[in-house]
């Protein structure tokens, strides 16, 4: 019988330390050829999406700043996943969160987020519809949420401008994939939002590699990132391509702009349900057709590895009565 010290310790102390490191999925019963798509699981985070890293960094960084006080109130606009990655992280650290959403977002973002105890404030859309928002909608939810911590003196999360976003993901979600694609990364593709993700992946991954080439993904339509006039404000991917440059975005970064269509996004989301067994939601449909895309027109040798991001569960956008979108 092995001594007590001898048995391996595998618990986790809270929630928070089953954020990042996902697995990184290969995609190759969708795609078998050329190249291959490898797909970080960041649905496999606690809140159920890739938010969880730059929630808990953002909090924890405020918190060695002294700009968020032990026990102090948080308050942040979101289009859901944001809001339950905090909704995470405040609950383990004991901080009350109110989050503002346009009620254009998926109201099973907001369920999530108050389950975990927090307090989700909904806006009426302004010119969006359900689960196409644009970003005047988002504004609203946005200058509510500067309002309300203005008038409190809570701490503003701020992610749309906050370098710690993008920090967590220089940090984690970039060297997680270095290492767990044994260094070889040829491309890196990905949906903006506030565009952590992308400037913090691709900023870390070509100081590895100057020769990585990194991507956005934009809707079709919607690519004010490629420098186009927007003719389709209204697009399916929840969280991204709102029509504006984000703060956080980094243009010396971007290789090219892929567009993808609603239509693509929502095929290649069923595909990696049908052929892999995954439910994720329309920005890893996105990302995944945007990949396909990539390694099917030749820019890249015929054995490139494409990394892209599985943004977040697909629970998150089950069809629900029109009685509890209101």
């Amino acid at each position: 019988m092995a001594e007590l010290n001898e048995i391996p310790n595998e618990i986790k102390a809270s929630a928070l330390e089953l954020i990042g490191n996902t697995p990184l999925v290969a995609l190759d019963r969708l795609h078998p050829g050329p190249g291959r798509i490898l797909a970080k699981c960041e649905f496999m985070n606690p809140g159920g999406s890739l938010k969880c890293r730059s929630s808990l960094h953002m909090i924890q960084k405020a918190r060695e700043r002294g700009d968020l006080q032990p026990g102090g109130e948080v308050i942040e606009m979101t289009s859901g996943n944001q809001g339950c990655g905090l909704a995470v992280v405040c609950a383990v650290l004991e901080h009350p969160l109110i989050v503002t959403m346009s009620k254009g977002n998926s109201i099973q973002r907001a369920i999530h987020m108050e389950a975990l105890g927090a307090k989700c404030i909904r806006y009426p859309l302004v010119e969006g519809t359900y689960g196409n928002v644009t970003f005047a909608d988002v504004e609203e939810a946005l200058n509510a949420a500067i309002k309300m911590s203005e008038d409190s003196g809570a701490f503003f999360v701020k992610q749309i401008a906050n370098t710690d976003n993008e920090d967590a993901h220089y940090c984690t979600t970039g060297p997680e994939i270095w290492r767990q694609t044994g260094h070889r990364v040829d491309a890196f593709a990905t949906v903006v939002g506030t565009s952590g993700t992308f400037s913090g992946v691709s900023s870390y991954l070509k100081e590895q590699n100057p020769d990585v080439k990194c991507y956005v993904v934009e809707p079709e339509g919607n690519q004010p990132l490629k420098g186009c006039q927007i003719t389709k404000p209204l697009h399916l991917l929840q969280g991204a391509s709102y029509g504006i440059i984000p703060d956080l975005f980094k243009k010396d970064l971007m290789e090219d702009s892929i567009s993808v269509t609603d239509d693509e996004a929502v095929y290649y989301r069923d595909l990696i349900g049908s052929k892999e067994g995954l439910f994720v939601g329309y920005t890893s449909g996105a990302n995944v057709a945007a990949a396909v895309k990539l390694l099917n027109s030749g820019k890249l040798p015929e054995d490139a590895w494409v990394v892209t991001i599985l943004c977040d569960t697909g629970l998150k956008y089950t069809p629900v009565p029109e009685s509890l979108i209101e």
